[in-house]
């Protein structure tokens, strides 16, 4: 049976065909649907860990009882997970484990763009690259033969343009693969010096065996000779792009990625007057090609080592001009949409009283990120997943140690990337005797990458009732004396509890507490509107930066059709103008 499919559900599907029993993973965008879509699998054991080394850590703990794991991610929660999987490239498999790594050229969804393959490369940890969405199921189900053939985790790296694109999927039966036996293995599994130095020697060794392997590269790889005049080494989405801008090119489609096939290579470039390596990012493939002595192969010659490549891209960069398929009959331009929070968003609020105060604000990853974009302007900073709190304290111990005045600064972070890598940031502020103010935005959800549940919400990825961590106890329980719970929609009272916490000699948690307006079980009532015949067309209203309110014909007003209901604004006007039914 055929079916459509996007990349990240072939890839989930592949994992059930493969027989894989338990997933563990953090959402992040573009990689969000495969666990999703696991989830859907009764045979799967799936979990929303709290940050993607966790993830991992079960993964590998699965895998080392005879189960087939799986942990999926995007690049920067490859970082996060970086530590468990340099090692376990030591310490291999039992039963077979596969990391997925959504790579974001172009930067759609991420604060940086970054190669995952030279994670690959650096942790001696195979990796393969599909090019469409029936190689994400077959790459899938490879993977885990490879990872049990070469006692080794295996990475499967993608990226936005594959995981979102939907293509057609041949479906097969799961297979019932057997729990491998476990066997108490210290020597293996146990990573000590006296360990490792030996785990290395295999390493080594099994990299070199998978290179050489034929019957592996003879599934992933493949040579499309044609015009010989030139040669193309490519992958991934590339792939795609490089059949259409050049039909008639020869074509070395590399789908295992690391380790490279040397000998494939030279035999491609021996058989093509002219060698081009088209790929995103990072020369990978070109640098490797240099390596083994290719020296007439070109790449970034061409192409730039930022964002994403297209047809439309590849073609003007080789040849000059854009194809003409390409060009439109007439100009369009589209509408600009800059990123906004929602109406209704709870953390507006914080935001206009954090702008309206001149306060610093170290922020984080999640959608209170756009507090940084007009009109609030707030955020100063944003790094990484958690490093709102770890950086307020910084700045707070970099004045004094440089005799510098302090300024009023809070860290701002969500519910979920608290318990992802926040917690930690508010131990190290009470152990070294910091006083910052770090405000918890609760919105009862992990908001940007879609609506997944977490461990402060009470239910799992399944949708079953679980345990939800109490922030107040849990902060207190790491010494925070000051903690309490606010409403973002009470302005005047929100401002006063910032006031109070920045002035306090010590630490303080504020727990913003408002779900997220796009929750369905969350109703504000009827929207309110704005007596014409009251307003004095003053603006007040347009600095919360509500996209419900606009300016048409010289009168202020309210679209009903995207408007929550919230009524942040009737708080915004002096003079009563703006009416809401309670």
């Amino acid at each position: 049976m055929k079916k459509l499919l996007l990349g990240n559900e072939a890839i989930a599907r592949g994992a059930w065909e493969a027989g894989v029993n338990v997933v563990a993973s953090y959402p992040g965008t573009p990689s969000t649907e495969i666990t999703e879509n696991i989830a859907k699998y009764e045979e799967i054991y799936s979990e929303w860990a709290p940050n993607e080394k966790v993830a991992l850590e079960v993964a590998i703990g699965a895998s080392v009882t005879g189960a087939r794991a799986m942990s999926a991610m995007k690049h920067v929660g490859l970082n996060v997970a970086a530590d468990p999987l340099y090692t376990v490239s030591y310490t291999g498999v039992n039963g077979g484990l596969v990391i997925v790594v959504a790579d974001d050229p172009g930067m759609h969804s991420s604060q940086n763009e970054q190669d995952s393959r030279y994670h690959a490369l650096a942790s001696h940890v195979p990796m393969l690259e599909p090019a469409d969405s029936q190689e994400c199921l077959d790459f899938t189900k490879a993977a885990f033969a490879i990872s049990e053939a070469f006692d080794t985790p295996v990475i499967l790296r993608v990226t936005t343009r594959i995981a979102h694109q939907r293509s057609l999927v041949e479906l097969s039966d799961r297979e019932n693969v057997p729990k491998k036996e476990y066997k108490k293995d210290i020597m293996k599994y146990v990573m000590m010096p006296g360990m490792a130095i030996k785990r290395h020697v295999f390493v080594d060794k099994r990299m070199k065996d998978l290179e050489n392997d034929r019957e592996v590269s003879a599934k992933v790889n493949k040579i499309e000779y044609n015009d010989r005049k030139l040669g193309i080494i490519t992958s991934g989405i590339s792939y795609q792009y490089t059949k259409e801008v050049f039909p008639q090119a020869s074509v070395l489609k590399i789908g295992l990625v690391n380790p490279m096939p040397t000998e494939l290579v030279k035999e491609f470039a021996a058989n093509v007057d002219q060698l081009l390596v088209i790929e995103e990012l990072e020369p990978y493939m070109e640098n490797f090609a240099k390596q083994i002595g290719i020296s007439k192969v070109e790449g970034k010659k061409f192409f730039t080592n930022q964002g994403e490549l297209n047809t439309v891209k590849i073609a003007a960069a080789y040849y000059g001009k854009q194809p003409e398929t390409a060009t439109l009959s007439e100009a369009v331009e589209a509408p600009a949409r800059p990123p906004v929070m929602c109406p209704g968003c709870p953390h507006r609020g914080v935001f206009y009283v954090l702008s309206n105060m001149k306060i610093r604000v170290s922020g984080d990853i999640g959608c209170y990120t756009l507090g940084a974009m007009a009109p609030y302007a707030s955020v100063d900073t944003c790094v990484c997943m958690g490093a709102s709190v770890s950086m307020a304290h910084g700045a707070q111990k970099g004045e004094e140690a440089t005799g510098s005045d302090i300024l009023p600064t809070v860290a701002i972070i969500g519910d979920s990337t608290f318990m992802h890598s926040g917690i930690t940031g508010l131990v190290d502020i009470v152990y070294n005797k910091g006083t910052s103010t770090v405000i918890i935005l609760d919105n009862s959800i992990t908001g940007m990458t879609g609506h997944q549940q977490n461990p402060t919400t009470g239910y799992t990825i399944k949708m079953e009732e679980a345990p939800s961590v109490d922030l107040v106890k849990l902060c207190q329980a790491l010494g925070i004396k000051r903690v309490r719970v606010e409403d973002p929609f009470d302005l005047p009272g929100f401002k006063k509890a910032v006031s109070e916490e920045i002035a306090a000699p010590e630490p303080s948690v504020i727990i913003s507490k408002r779900p997220c307006a796009l929750l369905k079980n969350v109703k504000y009532g009827k929207n309110p509107v704005i007596n014409q015949d009251k307003c004095r067309k003053c603006g007040r209203c347009m600095k919360l930066g509500c996209p419900a309110i606009f300016k048409e014909d010289g009168k202020y007003m309210i679209d009903d059709a995207i408007c929550a209901g919230c009524g942040l604004c009737v708080q915004m006007c002096p003079f009563g103008c703006i009416e809401k039914e309670d």
